[in-house]
């Protein structure tokens, strides 16, 4: 039976909501760029299309909580157009650019944006774009007022789609999770809950991570490291493989700036790496975003190629092109993320959540195959 849920806050004004269970997951959003748009839009489409199957997700429903249940009361950013302004008007501003909802048709609630620090987080292609307001606050004063907010909105769970390289953001913001006893979705290619050190900070103050640095849910890292697997795993020995990346949103021109993408060619280097039975000479191996091409928009194109040796030393080679839209491939994986942090807050359990970690991020403190994470999720979700 399909139980129809309409989305809602606990401020909202309109809607009514029937559900499986009264308890939401209420959720601060950091970062409100294309990524949030599209899962709060997706969501919304579910909603206003009730006798819809939910595709394009992992699980429709993980001990009891449904799409539906996740509840955005806050946001923080650094834009002069979305600080002071309603989260669901904010997600609609300049640069983000996902429009798969009217915003007129979006439900009114007073869940408002609120000021991040801005320290690591707009970089120099995308200052123009962004357009970050100049603080007169200092980093004490924002970290009170975060703490301050999160407390009066009750949050949860605070989910970071903070730009690639906002290293100093993302440790920001991780240790507010850490002083208000807040669950931590990293999205990013910042490392924190793959990080020893932070992901003891979470384990002593039993607080739950997932992360670091979501993956596609059909995206570039996802295809080829299931690819380089198979080969690997059928016996052919892999000799050089590259991926290039392309697309014309903000964070593809975020990361025209090679300093900022240390992190993420790490993340999804390592990523394709784990998989294989013999590591590649790091001059074999090329993985990571390569340009900007405005046209594009939301739209990512991945090339692909492996070249390696089969039985009697005979050469082969493969290549794929695959085309998707970035942020549905983000918003189908990270709805996962945010319904296994509150299983994880409602059992208890502390510290980075190695299963759902390994299942859902690119760079996750403890790698395995993509099948041994899926089963090891599978159990946690059962509490097995």
């Amino acid at each position: 039976m399909y139980i129809r849920v309409i989305w809602r806050t606990p401020h909202t004004t309109t809607g009514i909501t029937t559900a499986v269970s009264d308890v939401f997951q209420r959720q601060a959003l950091v970062g409100l760029g294309n990524c949030f748009s599209g899962l709060i839009q997706g969501i919304e489409y579910y909603s206003k299309n009730p006798s819809q199957k939910v595709t394009g997700i992992i699980h429709e429903n993980l001990c009891d909580y449904t799409i539906h249940d996740i509840d955005f009361v806050c946001g923080f950013d650094v834009a002069k157009n979305k600080v002071g302004t309603p989260l669901m008007n904010a997600i609609y501003e300049s640069p983000n650019m996902v429009d798969w909802i009217a915003k007129d048709d979006m439900p009114k609630t007073d869940a408002m944006i609120y000021e991040s620090p801005l320290l690591d987080g707009v970089g120099i292609w995308v200052e123009n774009k962004i357009n970050p307001l100049t603080s007169t606050k200092t980093i004490e004063q924002l970290t009170t007022e975060a703490k301050q907010i999160i407390k009066d909105t009750g949050v949860e769970i605070i989910v970071s789609y903070l730009p690639v390289g906002s290293d100093k953001v993302t440790e920001f913001w991780a240790q507010i999770c850490l002083d208000t006893n807040t669950a931590f979705v990293n999205c990013i290619p910042s490392f924190i809950a793959s990080d020893e050190a932070w992901a003891k900070k979470f384990q002593e103050k039993n607080v739950p991570c997932i992360g670091d640095d979501i993956k596609g849910q059909v995206g570039a890292t996802i295809v080829h490291r299931t690819l380089a697997k198979l080969c690997s795993d059928r016996g052919t020995k892999i000799e050089k493989t590259y991926q290039i990346n392309v697309g014309g949103n903000t964070d593809f021109l975020n990361m025209k700036e090679q300093d900022r993408l240390v992190s993420k060619r790490i993340s999804k280097t390592e990523s394709v790496q784990s998989q294989l039975k013999e590591r590649l000479d790091d001059d074999q191996i090329y993985v990571g975003p390569s340009d900007f091409i405005p046209f594009l928009g939301n739209t990512k194109l991945m090339f692909m190629r492996i070249e390696g040796r089969q039985w009697a030393n005979i050469p082969y080679n493969m290549e794929v092109r695959l085309e998707v839209d970035d942020k549905a491939n983000s918003a189908g994986i990270v709805i996962d993320a945010i319904r296994l942090a509150k299983i994880a807050l409602d059992r208890k359990i502390g510290g980075p959540i190695k299963s759902a970690s390994a299942y859902l991020m690119k760079h996750p403190i403890e790698q395995t195959s993509d099948v041994e994470a899926k089963a090891n999720c599978e159990k946690f979700v059962a509490n097995e």
